[in-house]
């Protein structure tokens, strides 16, 4: 599929997506929002609800990366340690 098919497509699925929004916050029927559905306020409840979790696994993510990291320092410190040992470096 040509790359300008596929942003048409992105853009129409955007734009699609904001009217569902607008449509809950100033519905054009009667009714509150596209067949009563409150896409807005869905939203909202499934973004509160994910927050939580993402800031644990973005924890988690970090803690994990600084944990590798002093591994990484506390082996390269070790073999610096060897290699002077060895004569293969010296001193500064």
């Amino acid at each position: 599929m040509h790359a300008a098919v596929k942003i048409i497509i992105g853009l129409i699925l955007v734009l699609v997506g904001l009217g569902l929004f607008v449509d809950s916050v100033y519905p054009i029927s009667g009714m509150k929002g596209t067949l009563g559905i409150d896409w807005l306020g869905n939203f909202i409840i499934v973004l509160t609800g994910t927050i939580p979790i993402f800031l644990i696994l973005l924890g988690l993510f970090v803690v994990w990366l600084e944990i590798d990291e002093l591994k990484i320092a506390k082996e390269f410190e070790e073999m610096e340690k060897e290699e002077v040992k060895k004569g293969t470096k010296k001193k500064k």
